[in-house]
Order: C-alpha cells, then sequence, then structure tokens
C-alpha cells in the first residue's frame, strides 16, 4: 500500500513540478496574472472593497493603491476573523489559523482557507516532483519518512477556529495522506512531551531498517532526534525487542494503549541494534538506516552552523531544503539537494523586493521578480491568497542566481536581524560563516554562539559567546578571537572599514556547559514552539545571556 501510494504521489509531483518549470520561462506574465487572478477573486471582500480592488487592472495600479502594511495594521481584522466574523480578509471560510512562531518578535495570526491550503499544496506537490528527480539522478528511491513534529493544537478561538503552529495545520488538514507514507503511526506524534514524541516515533521507525527520508523543520530539530537516538539507545531497544513503551514516558494513558496496540515485538531487528551499539558504541541515524536517501530541512540563515554538524550522524546522505516557507506562504522552492537557492514560488503568491537603498523609507519603491539582480541583498513583499497584500515578513534574502527566467532566492537573515557596534551591519550570515571555519581552523566543535554586544564602552565591545561541545577544548582562546577579528573583515567589508577605529576589539566569552541549552528553554517558556524556535546567532539584547556562567573572558592583547 505504502509503495503503491508513494508511486501515486510521485507521479503526480513530476506533472506539477513539469508544470511549474514551464511557467518559470515567463516570470513577469506569471506573476502579473497571479496578481490579477487574486485581486479578482477577493475583490468583494472586506478588504478588497476598502481599497477598491476590482478598480485595479495592472500591477502598477495595484502598487499605487496599496501601501505596505505592517502585521498591526492586520491585526484588527484578524482580531474579527478569531471571532468567527466572515468574508473580511477572504471570500472562502477561515478553517484555521497559522500561529507564527515569535522568535522575532510577537505571535501573529495568518488565515487559512482550503483554496490557500490547495495553494501550499501544489507547492509541496512541486517540491516533490524536484525531489523525486534528484533521487532519480543518483539512483536513490524515495520511500517511507520519520518526522517527530507535533499535531497539538495551541487552542481555539472564540469563533471556534482552530490555531497552532503551520506544522501542526499542515499535518492535522492533511492527515490520511501522511498516514500512508509514514513510518509511524500517525497517533505517534500526538504526545505534548518532547522527549515522549521522539521516543515513539523512534521506537515504530526503527522497526524499519529500510527508512528513506527523516524530515525536520530546521537542522537543529534534525539534530535533537540524533541526541535523543543515541541517549536513549538501549531503552530503545529494549523496547523493541519486547514490543512494550518505556513505562516512565510522560504518555496519557489512552494514548499510551493505543500506541502499545500499534508495536509488536521485533528480536531480529533489536538484536541486529544491539550489535551496532556494541560495535561502534553508539546508535546514528546513517548507522541504524544505512539506505537513507535524503534529509529534508531548512536551508539558508541559522541553518548552516548546524548543517556542517550533519555528517556526524548522516554520512554524506543528501540534503533537501524541500520549500522555504513560513506561516505567512511560501516563498521559494527547492530544486535539487544540497543546493541552498530556491526557486521563486511564482504560481502560488505575488512577490515584490525591497532594495537596501530603500530599506529606511516608509513607503519604499519595489522591484519586480523579473528585475531583480545576482548577489543583490532585498527585503521581500508578499501577496496571497491568505488575504495578506504588500506584506513586508521581514526576511532579507539574496538573489543568488536564476532557474530560467525566474530568480533563485536564499534566506539570509530577519529585517533587523544585525548587530551594530557602530553602524556596520552585522548579520547572522556573517558570523555564521566565519564561525564555520573558526571550528575547521581549530579542529573542535561548538555546541552553539551567540554574538552580542557589550554592556560597557562607547562604542561597545563585540561579545563572541561560545559553549564548546561535549568532550572539546580550546587550546588557545587568544588566537581564537584574533582570528575571529580577522575572518570578519575578509568576510564583511564594512566591519573591516571600521576597525580598528571607531569599532573596539572584540572578546571572546566561554560559557558554561549548558548555557545554550538554558537559554533555549527561556526562549521555549515564552511561548515559542519548539518546532518553529530559530535560536539566534547574534543579538543586540544586552541581556541576552544574563545569568548564565562565564568561565572565562579573552581580550585582544
Amino acid at each position: 500500500m505504502v509503495n503503491f501510494t508513494l508511486a501515486l504521489l510521485t507521479n503526480a509531483a513530476r506533472l506539477s513540478k513539469a508544470n511549474f518549470v514551464r511557467k518559470t520561462r515567463k516570470t513577469a506574465f506569471v506573476q502579473e496574472q497571479f496578481l490579477l487572478s487574486l485581486l479578482n477573486a477577493y475583490q468583494e471582500t472586506e478588504f478588497g472593497q476598502e481599497y477598491r480592488f476590482a478598480e485595479i487592472k495592472s500591477v502598477d495600479q495595484f502598487r499605487e493603491r496599496l501601501p505596505i502594511l505592517p502585521y498591526s495594521s492586520y491585526e484588527p481584522y484578524l482580531e474579527r476573523i478569531a471571532k468567527g466574523e466572515p468574508n473580511i480578509l477572504t471570500p472562502n471560510p477561515v478553517i484555521y489559523l497559522n500561529l507564527t512562531s515569535g522568535s522575532t518578535g510577537k505571535q501573529k495570526l495568518i488565515p487559512v482557507t482550503q483554496q490557500s491550503r490547495k495553494i501550499l499544496n501544489r507547492n509541496n506537490q512541486v517540491s516533490i516532483g524536484f525531489a523525486a528527480e534528484a533521487a532519480q539522478k543518483r539512483g536513490l528511491p524515495i520511500g517511507t519518512i520519520l518526522l517527530t513534529s507535533s499535531v497539538q493544537l495551541y487552542g481555539r478561538t472564540s469563533g471556534g477556529i482552530d490555531y497552532g503552529p503551520v506544522s501542526v495545520g499542515d499535518l492535522r488538514l492533511n492527515s490520511f495522506l501522511y498516514q500512508q507514507v509514514f513510518a509511524l503511526p500517525y497517533e505517534a506524534l500526538q504526545p505534548q512531551d518532547n522527549l515522549a514524541r521522539h521516543y515513539v516515533c523512534l521506537l515504530f521507525a526503527l522497526k524499519n531498517p529500510s527508512l528513506r527520508i527523516i524530515a525536520a523543520n530546521f537542522p537543529v530539530l534534525a539534530l535533537q532526534l540524533c541526541q535523543y537516538l543515541e541517549s536513549q539507545a538501549l531503552e530503545l531497544i529494549e523496547d523493541l525487542e519486547q514490543g512494550t513503551i518505556a513505562p516512565w514516558l510522560n504518555l496519557k494513558p489512552e494514548l499510551r494503549a493505543k500506541l502499545e496496540n500499534k508495536l509488536s515485538p521485533s528480536p531480529k531487528r533489536a538484536a541486529q541494534l544491539r550489535q551496532i551499539l556494541q560495535d561502534e558504541g553508539r546508535l546514528t541515524p546513517k548507522l541504524v538506516w544505512p539506505n537513507l536517501s535524503f534529509i529534508t530541512t531548512a536551508r539558508g540563515g541559522t541553518s548552516d552552523f548546524y548543517l556542517q554538524k550533519f555528517p556526524e550522524y548522516f554520512g554524506d546522505t543528501p540534503i533537501f531544503g524541500g520549500v522555504y516557507s513560513s506561516a505567512e506562504g511560501t516563498f521559494g522552492i527547492y530544486p535539487d539537494f544540497n543546493h541552498d537557492g530556491a526557486i521563486l514560488a511564482i504560481q502560488t503568491g505575488f512577490f515584490e523586493f525591497i532594495p537596501e537603498e530603500e530599506w529606511g523609507v516608509s513607503q519604499p519603491k519595489t522591484l519586480l521578480a523579473h528585475q531583480v539582480e545576482v548577489g543583490k541583498y532585498y527585503r521581500i513583499l508578499l501577496s496571497n491568497y491568505s488575504g495578506l497584500y504588500r506584506y513586508d515578513i521581514g526576511d532579507v534574502v539574496e538573489v543568488v542566481g536564476w532557474y530560467q527566467k525566474t530568480p533563485l532566492i536564499t534566506f539570509r537573515h530577519r529585517k533587523g536581524g544585525v548587530l551594530s557596534s557602530t553602524t556596520e551591519k552585522t548579520s547572522e550570515f556573517h558570523v555564521t560563516q566565519v564561525m564555520q571555519q573558526l571550528e575547521k581552523k581549530f579542529n573542535l566543535s561548538l555546541e552553539n554562539f551567540c554574538i552580542t554586544l557589550s554592556e560597557d564602552g562607547i562604542p561597545p565591545h563585540y561579545l563572541v559567546n561560545i559553549e564548546l561541545a561535549s568532550g572539546h577544548s580550546l587550546n588557545n582562546p587568544q588566537q581564537f578571537i584574533i582570528e575571529f577579528d580577522r575572518l570578519l573583515q575578509e568576510i564583511h567589508i564594512s566591519y573591516a572599514a571600521k576597525r580598528p577605529n571607531p569599532i573596539p576589539s572584540p572578546r571572546l566569552r566561554i560559557m558554561a556547559a549548558g548555557s545554550f541549552a538554558t537559554i533555549r528553554q527561556r526562549l521555549l517558556n515564552t511561548g515559542i514552539p519548539a518546532s518553529q524556535l530559530k535560536f539566534p546567532h547574534l543579538s543586540d539584547d544586552r541581556q541576552f545571556l544574563a545569568g548564565l556562567t562565564v568561565e572565562k573572558e579573552i581580550t585582544l592583547v
């Protein structure tokens, strides 16, 4: 049944991908047609009437008529939608409200309708088509998937609309489809407790030595899965052998009963895993599933730091970006494995690009998709079937190339996600490149890092806060901070121009073990979903690491 379903899905996806590729040859036309169709379909909504959508006949008229609005301008409409009022932003009933992560600001609610779901599914189909083609080129079969994302709702509005993370809505609204390709029962995604959910997902997935795909929203979550597999290896093997679920897991009794009914003993597989553990001293995904075809997870931005750790756990397994998306919509579709450039999703959203020289303007001039330039950075605006128009999500993207006549974009950082001692605007992309090179140069592994600014001094010093991975030591911290300074100057022209005057020398702070786990928990305590947590690698909040133990601080001589 699984193979038959996968074959049907893959064939449909190949057709969707081929149709999308044809459209990439006429970007300007496709974008204009999408926008005009959207405005026509939504002209009778309250928002559409307010801005007289029926009168707009061109892209230029649209840009003249509608201002670029922040989320606060949409909030009153969303509050009414949450209460159950119809035809406010969308003509179709709102069936779910995506909750943004809130990791870079206040959490937001984004409407989901059957039509917007259909649009999202179209992008997913195209993505699967590209993945299938990439796998076929490498002789890799498509097969069952391991995913550990939660399906727990966050709540229901007074108007009776469910809300939660976009991943939760996606899994719940497509539950039948996903159940056909998961390497685990759908109920395994229901535990609220993070450890319990990962444990039971791994338990069912370990039964199948031919697992082909591991999916995680972000690379850090894939690494977390690896840590659970390693730390719970013995317990997992014992439960697999006996067909039981560890009694100490935090599971509701009725859910435990359902899961145990679906689990049967696998003594042969357990013996195989016990031998791997004995021979290798650990379990990793590559060891227990040697025929993995690929991993699908987010690329770009903060992902790069974590992706460099993948070979330790996954070997040379290809990494596929899938879709570049958020709660607000989909922005790009990745065309191949190990590729950071995503093809702009021209058939499911209308996009505008704000060039850097316009970032300080309240109503900036924008470029269209066919007008951008390779190597340039832009803030991206989105108009789509969720009822958002010229919406500035806050993502800064780099145009890294072209696919036919459609730009390839890579997410670099969030608007405001920069650090300045004076006016240099150092981004996460800059510091991630530096830290990747430092790990290689000093032959060490970092648990995590975050660049902040000192509270003393005007201008302030850069504080390079690092936590060493277990078993690693830094023998020459003085040389480490010297190299940080040198590499950042090489990579970041503005930083180089302002060093050593007016920017003072950076300082290295080696944090105690467990420091970044504490910060992660602090962020989770603010209400950010674990599946959506994007850990910042730089912060202009001088108190971001307050209360943590600094084992050693090193200044430049």
